[in-house]
Order: C-alpha cells, then structure tokens, then sequence
C-alpha cells in the first residue's frame, strides 16, 4: 500500500506561467509541466539560497521528499532547456497542496 501524499504549503506563484523557445509557436513544441510544488522548491532552494533542511520546514515535508521534489524539478527544467521544450508552471487546488 501506497504511503499518503502529505499537503504541501505552497504560497508563491511564478509572474508567468509558460516559457518556450524564441520563435517556434506553442502549438508545435513539447510541453514540460512544472508542478507548484516543485516551483516553491525551486524558490526557496534556488532562489531564496535556504538549505533543504530550512524549504522543507516551510514547505511542511521531510527532508527527503523535499530532495526528491527539487531534483525533479531540476530536472524537468534541464530538459526543457536541453531539448527545445515548452516550460508550464501548473497550479491547480488539489489535496497534494495547500494554497496560502
């Protein structure tokens, strides 16, 4: 049996919501989702330079899955990069999180 999904507290949002390559229209390229919590990961751990000790505090997990959330988000942006790919920041009011 699957473990329970812990809410997250998730209180920033991104200024924009898509970010794609120069000069190929939306409807032709690959779309990458980033997922609110890992945009919060990703501005707590990179942007506002906390530890993971400190994100995960504010954030409401563990450690541990705050390192899991934060190299995919790594990730997901690495290969958007990478590959020429469409970045979408998703925020959505679901149980996995908890909008402040």
């Amino acid at each position: 049996m699957a473990r329970p999904v812990k809410c997250r507290n998730i209180v920033s949002q991104p200024k924009s919501y898509y970010f794609k390559p120069r000069g190929i229209p939306l409807c032709r390229l690959e779309e990458i989702t980033l997922a609110a919590d890992e945009f919060q990961a990703l501005k707590y751990y990179d942007s506002d330079g906390k530890s993971q000790i400190e994100a995960a505090g504010l954030m409401g997990i563990s450690r541990q899955t705050f390192g899991n959330i934060i190299s995919s988000a790594r990730k997901k942006i690495a290969e958007a990069l990478v590959h020429g790919k469409a970045l979408k920041i998703e925020f959505s009011n679901n149980k996995e999180e908890k909008k402040q």
